[in-house]
């Protein structure tokens, strides 16, 4: 259905973006290839694929480049300058009513700097707009003491409308090759696009949830990485920039690789000291450990063994 000027009108002030964007585009009555056109012809390349989602909520435009766009869709669109990026500016500024306090990335990885360039790359907002109500992992570390799998099921809460999809991070022990790293998509979601730096073994994976989140929804998905390509591990840990939810973290041996300590640890972030020791015994048929974690703190939570 098109939309009025005068609705037009309405929805530039009070916002949401999205919903300016689309409104506007319906008021002038372009379809996104002309669009397209037309911010090509002002020397501004931005793809079909990434107007719908903006119009649709589910991204929002934060790099440099984007934001440039944004101002040149006024232009398109003619509407009155920074009516766009003064929404844009609005929102994030705006607290979120169900956010947790969060941590940064650079507070809980050294790779902190990896991470963040993937993520900016696939046009993630800062925090994904998802926290975490509950989330258990399964690791396997195979015979020759190096990481051979990591499965996840996680369940996940909207703190924003329109988030459809989720970014996992995967950090490979030294040596890792994260190109040779595969990833699954295993239940109530879908793999998407797949992003790594060769240098610090960093894979940032997107996973495409089957329906569009609203503030508050809750989700289930579950996915996993297959690796085996890094040295000997010793280590496995959990960086969380929410807090708030239970975290389950289990770690199996192959019978041919069995450490002869471990421990639960928890730190504050990547450079403080590891603090909530706790020795743990492995089982003796299926050769695991686990930690639970009721209500999770921001930082990193883990499990390290010694192999001598």
């Amino acid at each position: 259905m098109r939309h009025t000027e005068a609705e037009l009108a309405q929805v530039l002030h009070t916002g949401p973006f999205h919903l300016a964007l689309r409104t506007a585009l319906s008021v002038r009555g372009l379809p996104l290839q002309r669009v397209r056109h037309h911010l090509a012809h002002r020397g501004i390349k931005l793809g079909v694929t990434s107007l719908s989602y903006w119009q649709q909520g589910a991204r929002r435009p934060q790099r440099p480049e984007s934001l440039r766009a944004v101002k040149a869709l006024e232009e398109v669109l003619a509407l009155p300058p920074g009516s766009l990026l003064g929404l844009l500016d609005a929102e994030e500024a705006r607290p979120d009513t169900e956010r947790p306090p969060a941590r940064t990335f650079r507070s809980l990885v050294d790779t902190s700097g990896a991470v963040e360039r993937l993520l900016a790359g696939l046009e993630s907002p800062a925090d994904g707009g998802l926290h975490t109500v509950g989330h258990q992992e399964r690791v396997r570390i195979g015979p020759g003491r190096r990481m051979q799998r990591r499965t996840s099921q996680h369940v996940v809460r909207a703190h924003r409308d329109g988030i459809d999809r989720y970014l996992a991070v995967y950090v490979g022990d030294p040596g890792c090759d994260p190109a040779r790293v595969a990833v699954s998509a295993r239940e109530n979601c879908r793999r998407g696009r797949v992003r790594w730096d060769r240098e610090t073994g960093v894979l940032v994976a997107e996973l495409l949830f089957d329906t569009r989140l609203r503030a508050g929804d809750t989700y289930l998905f579950g996915y996993g990485f297959e690796d085996g390509t890094g040295g000997p591990c010793g280590e496995y840990m959990r960086g969380f920039t929410f807090g708030g939810g239970q975290y389950v973290l289990q770690v199996g041996f192959a019978e041919e690789a069995l450490p002869v300590r471990c421990r639960s640890f928890a730190q504050a972030s990547a450079g403080a000291p590891r603090g909530a020791r706790a020795e743990l015994t492995l089982t003796g048929r299926h050769r695991t450990v686990h930690l639970v974690e009721q209500g999770v703190r921001p930082g990193l939570v883990g499990i390290d063994w010694d192999w001598e």
